[in-house]
């Protein structure tokens, strides 16, 4: 079986627009996602780590919601430019970006 370093899921789960919850796709996450893929596959680091879709990770209230194991590090990402950052510091130094973890 294929071992990756990192494993990225980010919820694309989406609710009706009435929803109390709310839902990461609303808040941007499909783009997000799609930004992660590409930055990995630009950085060489495809076969090393994987961005996948996930669906509900029960946080939408504080989406978009970013879950990386193995280190099960919970992120709320509002943007490319959190991801970015997320990649740089979390994925290539091993560095958690604690201004962008998911509060309790």
């Amino acid at each position: 079986m294929p071992h990756f370093d990192h494993h990225i899921f980010v919820c694309i789960n989406r609710r009706p627009d009435d929803d109390p919850k709310g839902c990461c796709a609303a808040k941007g996450s499909e783009a997000i996602r799609v930004f992660f893929k590409n930055e990995l596959k630009r950085l060489g680091l495809k076969g090393k780590v994987r961005a996948n879709a996930a669906g509900c990770l029960d946080q939408c209230h504080r989406g978009p919601t970013v879950v990386i194991y193995p280190e099960a590090v919970w992120y709320q990402v509002k943007t490319t430019e959190d991801a970015a950052e997320i990649v740089n510091r979390h994925i290539l130094h091993g560095e958690i970006v604690e201004r962008l973890l998911m509060k309790d």
